[in-house]
């Protein structure tokens, strides 16, 4: 009898079938997978060095296999998802789960992908596979947020859950050995939060890791390596260790009938979601106003409290520093006048007159819109001008939120810009077609085909790099 959290949470995994999913929630998760392929493929043009050493590491190895690496030669499947994890989150435009805090996609999409195609599955199989992970990872979250996040990395630590019960599914375990992976899943959950002032390549690691691990995880428990029981709820468990105010029923309410992948959101800019709502904020005031940036004497974002302790720094070194500052990208809003990938390189975040007026934007934590999160994500900016003039605006639901989605049409825009550098036209379109009709695909065989061709232009490299 399946009483504890954990066993529920294995049975649901075990169980799953693609005839239990709504058509929304496969569409969903084609959306999904579209995007961290697309992330994957702009890593390679917009942070090439971070690419190399992804692929570097897998290589490493020396370890053939039949899991595609995007971009790269098939590897292990434990290799391809470290290296397709980081890929994936190589430039922060990976979706996020507000509630749980995790780039879902770069750490299920990579263990689902790696281990169907080893099992030799259909488009079915991955889908399935993926809204397991999605499912899991999320739940996972929410029962640890928010004193989770002081110290931990979300994506790092509630990842290896969902990486395990996708590679769980895909390997076809049983409901007991599915308990097993996650216990395993448990005990290797890590990843610090102390990048977030230097943008350290840790962060784009940690994904990656999460589903090794998660892989890992799934096949100890095939070959019959034991785990604690209800490794989730126990009392020296996971949720006891890792949060300050644990709340156990976010792991089994309304599974199976509310889908928590509708709940995840995609990423407009590429930065860090608690960018999101005051880089949409200060663009409305640069298209309403157009201030001129020399004449503004302060710019202040009111916000809820984790931007302020988290996102709040200057230190802006490298890109993916930049991506993590918010003052930094609401600098680059109201200067720029757009926030897209050429905002987050050297040029740019080292320039004197951007980086002046970073220094002038002041974060503020307000303790009424803490109150608002993490339903909502909002930042009220003001810019303050030498003639006296105060402009104003404020956002909520950032771009991309299940409250303010993207479209599908905005979607494919995101992916065609992603691969862009990357990918004759024709390739981009079968590439799109393939992944929005996965459900009819009997192998996996094509997309495999089609992401591991993955090319960039010399130029387009040396421009970037």
């Amino acid at each position: 009898m399946t009483t504890t959290p954990t066993a529920q949470l294995s049975a649901f995994v075990a169980n799953l079938r693609f005839d239990d999913l709504p058509p929304e929630v496969v569409h969903q998760a084609c959306r999904f997978l579209l995007d961290a392929v697309g992330c994957a493929i702009a890593a390679r043009a917009e942070d090439p060095a971070k690419a190399s050493h992804a692929m570097q590491l897998v290589a490493g190895f020396h370890a053939n296999g039949p899991a595609s690496v995007i971009g790269g030669a098939p590897s292990d499947p434990a290799l391809a998802a470290l290296a397709n994890g980081i890929l994936i989150n190589a430039t922060d435009y990976d979706d996020t789960h507000k509630r749980a805090l995790i780039h879902v996609g770069s750490v299920v999409v990579p263990a689902a992908l790696a281990v169907t195609e080893q099992a030799g599955g259909s488009g079915r199989d991955l889908i399935t596979a993926m809204i397991a992970g999605y499912e899991v990872s999320t739940r996972v979250g929410m029962a640890v947020m928010p004193t989770h996040y002081r110290f931990w990395h979300s994506t790092a630590t509630n990842g290896t859950f969902g990486a395990a019960a996708a590679a769980s599914h895909a390997m076809g375990l049983d409901a007991a050995q599915t308990e097993t992976a996650l216990g395993h899943a448990a005990t290797q959950a890590a990843g610090l939060n102390t990048f977030f002032e230097t943008g350290a390549d840790t962060k784009s690691i940690h994904p990656g890791k999460a589903g090794l691990n998660g892989i890992l995880s799934a096949r100890m428990a095939a070959l019959g390596l034991s785990s604690p029981p209800d490794s989730l709820g126990h009392p020296k468990g996971y949720l006891a260790a890792f949060s300050a105010d644990p709340q156990p029923k976010a792991l089994t309410h309304g599974i199976g009938q509310e889908w928590e992948i509708l709940e995840n959101g995609f990423k407009y800019f590429p930065s860090i979601l608690a960018s999101h709502s005051p880089i949409g904020a200060a663009l409305d005031i640069a298209t309403r106003h157009a201030p001129p940036p020399e004449a503004i004497t302060a710019v202040r974002v009111r916000t809820y409290a984790t931007v302020k302790s988290h996102f709040s720094s200057t230190r802006v070194d490298t890109a993916m520093a930049a991506r993590l500052s918010v003052p930094y990208c609401v600098a680059a809003a109201l200067r720029d006048g757009q926030v897209t990938q050429a905002q987050f390189q050297p040029d740019r975040f080292r320039d004197s007159a951007l980086r002046q007026l970073m220094n002038r934007v002041e974060i503020i934590a307000d303790e009424d819109l803490t109150a608002l999160y993490p339903e909502k994500f909002p930042a009220r900016v003001s810019v303050h001008m030498q003639g006296g003039e105060t402009y104003t605006a404020g956002l909520d639901y950032p771009k991309g939120d299940p409250h303010n989605p993207l479209s599908d049409a905005e979607l494919l825009e995101k992916f065609r810009r992603n691969v862009a550098d990357a990918l004759p036209r024709q390739q981009i379109e079968n590439l799109i077609q393939a992944i929005m009709t996965l459900p009819k695909a009997q192998d996996l065989q094509n997309i495999g085909a089609l992401v591991r061709g993955v090319g960039v232009s010399e130029k387009t490299a040396r421009t970037k790099g």
